[in-house]
């Protein structure tokens, strides 16, 4: 896999940083059943290319809320926008953020490369490849950085991936199961 190079450049970075953040504040200032307004127009080209997405808020070094798009619906600053609110407001694992919270959370956002079939596990880098395992109409979903957080082997981001998508760990060694991976640029 040809390693993936976006090369966002420090303004294109700060703005979906401050575009992650505004999203969510607009969100909390809504009025309920409104729709939050619209992002304000990106600095770049490079920021209007259908790219997949993903937000990641923490808050206090936990996880608060992580929802992505790995296709991209879209302009990725338009992606990044609802991404952001949708980690926010709709990650089932937590209940809504709350104005409270806002000040504290911590956001990261990863810029996905293209989604590949992966050709042999054995060639999977801790660090630089994202998973997506599938088979039997699941699927599960693991970005670059999770494996480095955690201290796992390549076999273990690979277990845990199949664990993510309701498998048995062992579930990448069968012919049955498909094994994408991506690469992604995380800030």
């Amino acid at each position: 896999m040809e390693r993936f190079r976006l090369s966002l450049t420090d303004e294109e970075k700060r703005y979906l940083k401050e575009l992650v953040r505004l999203s969510i504040a607009r969100r909390l200032a809504a009025t309920p059943g409104t729709l939050a307004a619209t992002p304000p127009e990106p600095p770049t080209e490079l920021l209007r290319r259908e790219l997949g997405a993903f937000v990641t808020l923490t808050l206090e070094g936990n996880l608060r809320g992580c929802i992505g798009n790995v296709l991209g619906s879209g302009p990725l600053y338009q992606t990044v926008w609802n991404m952001a609110q949708s980690a926010a407001f709709e990650d089932p694992r937590f209940p809504p953020v709350t104005q409270r919270e806002f000040d504290a959370l911590s956001v990261d956002i990863s810029i996905l490369g293209p989604v590949e079939p992966c050709p042999d596990p054995a060639e999977v880098v801790v660090g630089r490849h994202g998973l997506i395992m599938s088979r039997g109409g699941r699927s599960g979903l693991l970005l670059p950085q999770v494996p480095v957080e955690w201290g796992w082997t390549r076999e273990q981001f690979l277990a845990q991936t199949c664990r993510k998508a309701g498998l048995p760990e062992s579930a990448w060694r069968d012919p049955g199961t498909q094994v994408f991976w991506f690469e992604a640029e995380v800030f």
